[in-house]
């Protein structure tokens, strides 16, 4: 029997800067292709004894169509959300995903291709870090704080 913490599906996610950071401090939203008008920050699940810094680069390439950047910092724990009902149905037996998140930096020669094999998103576009909290799917909203308020107290953001 599965037990509270195991309803959790093990997922990285990435707060990704461009390579003009520091000077610029925009950060990368993209636009999901199947929820409308929702965007959001990478992110997917930890596959059965895959690494978490595995499971960035391969997720990376898998939405982002690049594994070229830099790892910058790491929120130092587990953070979870809960499935709205509609997206818990498809999820099943998961009600939420428990999340490592990544600061990335792309690197100069690092090319953006949303249009990967199994794309997930329609567009993108870098933001400011309100322009993203505002944008955030409203389930999603407390985590982006806190791993954005993180990011911005230890000076990264």
């Amino acid at each position: 029997m599965m037990n509270q913490k195991d309803l959790y599906r093990p997922n990285v996610a990435m707060v990704i800067v461009s390579s003009d950071y520091p000077n610029s401090r925009e950060i990368f939203l993209a636009q999901r292709n199947d929820l409308l008008d929702v965007w959001q920050f990478p992110q997917g699940g930890i596959d059965e004894g895959e690494e978490v810094l595995e499971a960035l680069f391969r997720e990376l390439q898998e939405e982002i169509g690049t594994q070229s950047v830099e790892v910058i910092a790491e929120f130092p724990e587990w953070i979870s959300y809960d499935f709205p009902p509609k997206i818990a149905q498809s999820m099943k037996p998961f009600i939420g995903q428990k999340q490592r998140y990544f600061l990335v930096k792309l690197n100069e020669d690092a090319v953006i291709n949303i249009e990967t094999q199994h794309p997930e998103f329609c567009d993108y576009k870098f933001v400011s870090v309100d322009e993203a909290l505002s944008m955030s799917a409203s389930f999603k909203k407390n985590v982006y704080e806190s791993v954005i308020s993180y990011f911005k107290k230890e000076g990264l953001l």
